[in-house]
């Protein structure tokens, strides 16, 4: 069955209902059902896929939209990933093979410049059709090993998006149900981990024909009026929420910047990253006017698919999420409806093509991380200090004996930055990932290498502040066959600040040890591409420590005698910035002269 008729792609419009408002109970069960519907597509795509990424680290994203690619439900995974989806559909639109939808089709997407994230996250859509007639679609992404990019696993270092590896643009792998098995065998000899790449995609193939299954099932009960009269309904109510939250931000223009280490290749010269947030009643403009000019290495950021979900997720998390409000909002459309985001085309927030855009994620967390700074002087209670706003995304590759290529990708914790009310948490995934921590006993099990060290910092102290920042993650792994790394991560020059007299945290730090001469370390830049390693060579990944929020001198002295007892910092430290006198002997605090020492330096 095609469609017959042509479908209103606005991003804002509304499947056309026939019926009265829907009653508060019935609502909510349909919002239940939605949701549950997302969960379980979620939940098939991890419980079935073969790489650590997915399986174990949930690198995914699911839900159902509507046929104008409103988003009707998303699972809770990460936001970069079911955020971007209604941007795969309106370039799966533009570029559709045969130009129209089937039932049975099978579309795999991941174009940059048609809408996708990056093109490591692959998109598997199928339309859903209800009495002979597109109503909507489920869809999902996933982050896969290896692409076939000009490095295993990840890339930085190239000259255009088209050695980024496969690129699909609207394309099917099963038309009307028939698999398109030219297009499957071009993929299976396209990538280093052709076997786990084809069973990620049968996994998603899956996860989306359950949501199809499902959604159908819900439009057989309830009725289509009724359901999309409600989803209606769920994406006004999340509107309205937004817009309420919003509205209680004065109105205003508020700024900040920071500095890139660098692309990836021109070492040494840093990129500007800059936020304007313009707040206009209950709507504002995310700008990213002033930001350094889009690069000549992968270094940049899909608009469409990266840039602008970044800026929704934002304010989600700001305004709307568990932990700042009151009330739950659904995840749907609703919400992203009153921000606008700008960046001017050719600028690394929304580059022209050809330019490659494939390394873009720590670009989008300190995206995040500059519109809680810009927002600090009129969101005390809200925002916290600079976090590590840097994913540490390493490739890990090489050749097993038996001559199979083996690629494996983690992604390293950072911290988060002193909290209004609390610290910040240590050794926690990035801003907007939302991705689970890969267990060592995975990795032993179906990769040659073993992980030598897995701990907090010890080697620089978190900001200093009433509530301190997080810190950073130390891992080392050791790779045992000869193979190639490539690391893609920030902040090794441009530290986590502070917030309301807190202090900075500390840069990040990568090392690779050499296995034939152990005292030889190479001092790694942020980013690199390809690097040869030898078995049994050492990469070292330090995170960056979140900065400080509020003064030093109004943390509790018994909070800072237990910090340096857990080693955080010592008790110099201690003494020096938070005006705390620790007795390590007896372990206790010298109240008296703790006392003394906070007023003089309180005068300074």
């Amino acid at each position: 069955m095609n469609i017959a008729a042509p479908i209103n792609t606005h991003p804002n419009a509304l499947h056309p209902v026939k019926v009265a408002e829907i009653d508060p109970v019935t609502l909510q069960v349909m919002r239940g059902s939605l949701e549950t519907i997302a969960e379980e597509m979620a939940h098939v795509l991890y419980r079935m896929s073969f790489s650590s990424i997915i399986r174990e680290s949930e690198d995914l994203g699911a839900g159902l939209f509507d046929r104008d690619f409103n988003t009707l439900c998303e699972s809770e995974s990460t936001p970069m990933h079911i955020g971007s989806i209604p941007a795969y559909l309106r370039g799966i639109r533009d570029t559709l093979e045969d130009g129209e939808w089937y039932e049975g089709d099978v579309v795999v997407h991941n174009h940059p410049y048609h809408g996708s994230s990056h093109t490591p996250d692959l998109a598997i859509v199928m339309p859903v059709f209800y009495q002979g007639r597109l109503v909507g679609f489920a869809g999902n992404t996933a982050h896969h090993v290896d692409i076939g990019a000009a490095t295993p696993g990840l890339i930085i270092d190239v000259p255009d998006v088209y050695a980024e590896g496969m690129l699909f643009a609207g394309t099917k792998l099963y038309r009307k149900g028939v698999p398109n098995n030219a297009m499957w065998n071009f993929i299976r000899n396209n990538s280093r981990a052709a076997q786990q790449i084809v069973s990620d995609i049968e996994a998603q193939v899956a996860s989306a024909r359950l949501g199809a299954r499902r959604f159908v099932e819900l439009l057989e009960k309830y009725g289509e009026d009724t359901v999309f009269q409600a989803a209606k309904q769920l994406m006004e109510y999340a509107e309205r929420m937004m817009r309420q939250r919003i509205s209680e931000i004065p109105d205003g223009e508020y700024s900040a910047e920071g500095w890139f280490d660098d692309d990836g290749r021109n070492r040494g010269q840093q990129l500007k990253a800059k936020v304007t947030v313009r707040v206009r009643g209950d709507e504002l403009d995310v700008d990213m006017t002033g930001s350094a000019d889009q690069t000549p290495t992968a270094y940049n950021v899909p608009f469409e698919g990266s840039t602008k979900v970044a800026a929704y997720a934002a304010f989600r998390k700001l305004l709307l999420d568990a932990c700042t409000s009151d009330v739950r909002v659904p995840s749907n459309e609703g919400s992203f409806r009153p921000i606008n985001v700008i960046a001017p085309l050719g600028s690394i927030y929304n580059p022209k093509s050809p330019a490659s855009a494939e390394a873009r994620f720590t670009q989008c967390n300190r995206m995040i991380d500059l519109i809680l700074r810009a927002l600090a002087p009129v969101m005390p209670d809200k925002v916290i200090a600079g976090s590590s706003a840097s994913i540490s995304f390493a490739a890990y590759s090489g050749v097993r004996p038996s001559g199979d290529y083996w690629v494996f990708l983690e992604v390293n914790e950072g911290a988060y930055g002193g909290r209004p009310r609390s610290d910040g948490p240590d050794c926690i995934d990035n801003l907007m990932a939302n991705t689970r921590n890969n267990p060592l006993e995975d990795l032993a099990m179906h990769i040659p290498m073993i992980c030598d060290r897995y701990e907090l910092r010890d080697d620089a102290p978190p900001g200093a502040g009433e509530y301190r920042g997080g810190l950073g993650v130390v891992k080392a792994q050791r790779v045992l066959t000869p193979g190639f790394i490539t690391h893609e991560s920030e902040r090794h020059t441009d530290a986590p600040w502070g917030v309301f007299g807190g202090t900075e945290g500390a840069t990040g730090r990568c090392l690779i040890y050499n296995s034939d001469t152990p005292e030889t370390v190479r001092d790694m830049y942020s980013k690199f591409s390809g690097e040869a390693v030898k078995a049994n060579d050492v990469m070292a990944y330090y995170g960056p420590n979140g900065g400080g929020y509020g003064s030093p001198l109004n943390r509790k002295p018994q909070q800072v005698l237990e910090d340096v007892l857990d080693g955080f910092y010592s008790a110099d430290h201690a003494r020096d910035i938070y005006g705390v006198i620790v007795n390590l002997e007896d372990e206790t605090v010298d109240v008296e002269a703790t006392a003394k020492l906070r007023t003089t330096l309180s005068k300074q």
